[in-house]
Parts: structure tokens; sequence; C-alpha cells
């Protein structure tokens, strides 16, 4: 190894860190990064900066920090960023297997199938199989709302259609909240949302809670049936949250990174912060975090291909 790469290496950090999001400040990606840059910062003995590049599901921020060249930039991204984005659009400008070194995945959480307090044509109350049933029976009749083309939620209801046989009409809205709003005006009859806002709502008695997208009940949404207790087969599908690099960064600044990551994300402060936040924290090697995204990449890939998903 080069004297010069090595010093460098030794002496990194010069300046101040940057973490990219590519979603709003406020967003729940933003949240995570912001909950991880004052103890980075401290660890690294440098500022870190959260910038918010937003745009494209987030792509527009990833594609930033895969052509980073400066070895002090990283981003928090969610799962569409780091699997489907070239899958299902092949113009996003970089490939998340090859142009981004995974560091650590940081929290995951599954979603909520949630439908209105009262449908006219559904059974009132929270049996999954009952409310599956109306759903199956009403066909296209209804519909369901995601943030958009791609997101887990969108992938994940045409998962669920193939594996229920229920057909609702797919209408993509900005973001979670406007779709929530839109079950609440009736222009939906069903959604997968995240678990904290779904639970908000249940609890302001608007919204009811029929399952869970994972294998068994979630310590998120405790009180709520997983899909799979309802018969639905192989539906174990979460929303996750990872740190990732350039690939250009040196593996050895990368480790340097990923050990501080995944030491604080398993600190009790954070965990807790997490979970108020809506998500299980992980703290995973980068080795599981790659293995997560292929395999997260491959079900998902099957799905698209399957349903002919394409970026609008």
């Amino acid at each position: 190894m080069p004297a010069s790469y090595a010093t460098s290496t030794q002496n990194w950090p010069v300046k101040p860190l940057r973490i990219v999001v590519g979603f709003p400040g406020g967003s729940s990606p933003d949240l995570t990064a912001r909950t991880f840059s004052e103890p980075l910062s401290k660890m690294l003995g440098q500022p870190v900066i959260i910038e918010n590049k937003v745009g494209a599901g987030g792509n527009i921020g990833a594609d930033y920090v895969a052509k980073a060249k400066d070895d002090h930039t990283i981003g928090l991204f969610i799962n569409g960023n780091l699997t489907i984005a070239k899958l299902i659009n092949p113009r996003v400008p970089y490939d998340p297997q090859k142009d981004l070194a995974p560091l650590t995945l940081v929290g995951v959480s599954p979603l909520v199938l949630t439908a209105p307090m009262h449908l006219s044509d559904a059974p009132d109350g929270n049996d999954p199989r009952a409310f599956l049933a109306a759903a199956k029976k009403a066909g296209d009749k209804w519909s369901y709302g995601t943030p958009g083309v791609g997101t887990v939620g969108h992938i994940g209801t045409e998962l669920m259609k193939a594996r229920t046989g229920i057909a609702p009409v797919h209408v993509p809205y900005p973001g979670y909240p406007q779709v929530a709003q839109a079950m609440l005006g009736g222009q939906l009859q069903m959604s997968l949302l995240p678990p904290a806002l779904a639970q908000a709502q249940e609890k302001a008695g608007k919204l009811r809670l029929i399952g869970v997208t994972a294998a068994g009940r979630s310590t998120l949404a405790p009180h709520v049936p997983s899909l799979a207790e309802a018969g639905v087969p192989d539906l174990n599908l979460e929303m996750w949250n990872a740190f990732a690099a350039p690939v250009s960064m040196p593996a050895a600044i990368r480790t340097r990174l990923s050990n501080a990551l995944i030491e604080i994300a398993r600190t009790p402060e954070v965990r807790e912060k997490l979970f108020q936040q809506g998500w299980q924290a992980v703290g995973s090697s980068p080795e599981g975090l790659a293995n997560r995204i292929q395999s997260d990449t491959a079900t998902m890939g099957k799905v698209i291909k399957d349903q002919n998903i394409r970026a609008e």
C-alpha cells in the first residue's frame, strides 16, 4: 500500500462527514439520519452534516452518493434505493449493487394492511380473513393507495394481490400521510401503511388495522395479527433503511464507518429513538446488509416482472 494512501486513511476524517438523505427534512429517513449524526460526530471527531437532496423517490440523493469522490460522503437510504431502483426504471443513473457499498442495515418495519373504519361492502371489525374475502368479492371496484410506483407499499400490495386473488386498483399519492387522508375521505378502501401512522389513525378512531406483513406479530404493533396468521402465504415484507457509501471510498474507511454506525445503532438510547420513529433497530454487518439487498432484489424483482410494473 502506498505510504500516502495509508496516511490519508489513518488521518481520516479530515473534514466534516456528509450524510445525504434523498427525502425532505422531517421525513422518516431524515429523522433516522439525524439520530445518528451527533453520536457519529463524537466518535469521528468531526461535524456530521445532513444534506437533503430530494427527488425521484430518493434516487437523486442515491445517485449523488454513488458519484461522490471526496471520501467524506455517505447516504441513508430506503429499500427501493438499494434494491429495485434500476429494475423498475432502467433510466436510473446508478446501479445499487455496483455503485454503492453497504455499511449497515439500520432498522426494519413491517407494513400494516389498513382500511377505513367502515366500508359499505365489507364487514366491520379487524378479521383479516373476512376483510380479504370482501376485497376479493369487490374486485377492481376497490382501490389502494401508496406513495408511488415501485415503493414497498406498491410492490407489497401487488404481491398480496398475487397471493390472495384480490384485485384493487393502484392509486399513487405523494406520501403516506396523503394516502391515509384519502382513505378517510373515502377515495381508497385499503393501503399498506407504516405502523406508527396506522396506529395513530387507529387511536383516533379513523382507521382499522387488519394485519401486518410479517411472518409473526411485530413489536411495533403487537396487537395486530400477521397476514400469515390469516393464511396469506409468503408475505414477509418489510420496509427498511440503511447506510451505504460510494464504492470509491477506501475499504479501510468504509470499515471504520461501518463499525461506528453499528455500535451507535446498538446503543439503548438510539434503539429507543428508532423504535419511537417506527423501526426495530438492527445494526447489521455490511455482509448482512448485502445479503438483504440481494434477497429483496430477487423477491421484488419477481413481482415487478410478473406484474409488469414500470416507472410512470
